[in-house]
């Protein structure tokens, strides 16, 4: 029996679970929430990229600094993968959804008022540790709720982060369109709020405050005594590298190749668009041919279209390369993680996979900071290059020393 505070009263509740339902009944409300929380999470988050040229204006900040800030979202972000990891298994989902909607909340708050830079970057991290106790717990939660219809569950899910991918390119444009950047932020913090709310109302499970312990160092010497994953850890993180300066910079990039906002927006809208149609198909075509080989055959057409787009001139080849280059980086997480999950021993596989993601997108969030000074002192072509060697090394890592 667990217990439940609601108002000024401790209510029981009961564990007993209705029919499993995606979109009605206890389990489909739950299912609805969360995923519309990790929407607007990533809605907000990748919102900042559309919005940045305007904000390094407002803040008469550099290139490189606005870059920096970006790296302190996914930076904070990362940092707390692991750790979110084990508080999820010790302590109710609950405990952490609603925490990181919370602190996530305050940190767009702070956004949308900061009248310095030092401001902004403090409303950075409070957002990246709120974004940071959410994926991992959410993911528990989905998982408990659902066993028959995981696998649809878990589509419907991780599909609302690219959901909010296509929502963060509309906020850009209409934000812009009608008023200053600072009137992104202040909806989204309501919103969040509302989904914290609802999360408290609807849940059974309970609120749990205790000491965790981390074993950090278990895990690491785990990961890095193995080889073979050291490299694919590299890899990974080479990946992680670009996917952070194409997401962080692609608008701001495309504005300098004198392209319209509405074009910079729509190819940013085009990522996950793409995305939410690369994902399954290449998930599933990992399940029929060797994923060592298909995880750097995509990475290959990434680069391909990224030479293209570092060349285009043209709204039309713009969005031709954009769209192929998305087709190519975001087939890659699913083939990879897989064959991750394929390499972790059974008994400590979560554990495993959270660190590799603290590491890897830790490493990754530097990619925005990069271009950004890279576009200070040279130019944006230059930037853009550099992660075509990222794409074609980290390829050729996984076939010489990632592969069984």
């Amino acid at each position: 029996m667990a217990f439940k505070y609601v108002g000024a009263g401790v209510t029981p509740v009961s564990h007993s679970t209705d029919e499993e339902r995606l979109f009605r009944g206890y389990s489909g409300r739950l299912l609805l929430v969360i995923s519309l929380g990790w929407a607007l999470l990533q809605a907000g988050r990748l919102s900042i990229s559309p919005l940045l040229t305007a904000i390094a204006g407002d803040l008469q900040i550099s290139s490189g600094a606005a870059g920096f800030a970006i790296t302190v979202v996914w930076g904070t972000y990362a940092i707390l993968q692991y750790p979110s990891g084990r508080f999820s298994d010790r302590l109710s989902r609950t405990t952490l959804l609603v925490s990181g909607l919370s602190l996530a909340a305050v940190g767009f708050l702070t956004l949308s008022a900061a009248p310095t830079y030092p401001a902004f970057l403090f409303g950075a991290v409070v957002i990246g540790v709120g974004v940071g106790f959410y994926p991992t717990p959410a993911r528990g939660m989905v998982s408990d709720l659902f066993v028959a219809k995981r696998g649809r569950a878990f589509g419907l899910h991780t599909g609302s982060g690219d959901v909010g991918g296509i929502l963060a390119a509309g906020i850009g444009t209409v934000v812009l369109a009608v008023a200053t950047w600072r009137a992104a932020f202040g909806p989204i913090a309501v919103a969040l709020l509302l989904i914290a709310l609802l999360l408290h109302l609807w849940s059974n499970e309970g609120y749990e405050v205790a000491k965790v312990d981390l074993a950090v160092g278990d895990t690491f010497r785990r990961i890095l005594g193995v080889p073979r994953l050291r490299w694919l850890l590299f890899a990974y993180a080479l990946y992680a590298f670009t996917w952070q300066s194409a997401t962080g910079f692609l608008p701001t990039y495309l504005r300098a190749k004198e392209l319209s906002p509405v074009v910079a927006n729509a190819s940013f809208a085009l990522l996950f668009v793409v995305g939410a149609l690369a994902k399954p198909l290449a998930g599933g075509l990992g399940d029929r041919v060797p994923r060592g080989l298909l995880a750097p055959g995509v990475l290959v057409i990434a680069a391909v279209a990224l030479v293209g787009l570092v060349l285009a001139s043209t709204p039309t080849a713009a969005l031709i390369a954009v769209g192929v280059f998305a087709a190519g980086l975001l087939a890659y997480p699913p083939v990879m993680q897989a064959y991750l999950m394929d390499s972790f021993p059974g008994d400590s596989m979560g554990g495993d996979l959270g660190a590799m993601r603290s590491v890897y997108i830790g490493i990754g969030s530097l990619g925005a900071t990069y271009v950004g000074v890279v576009a200070q002192y040279v130019n944006y072509d230059i930037a853009f290059t550099g992660l075509v060697g990222c794409l074609l090394l980290s390829s050729v890592v996984i076939v010489l020393r990632g592969r069984e």
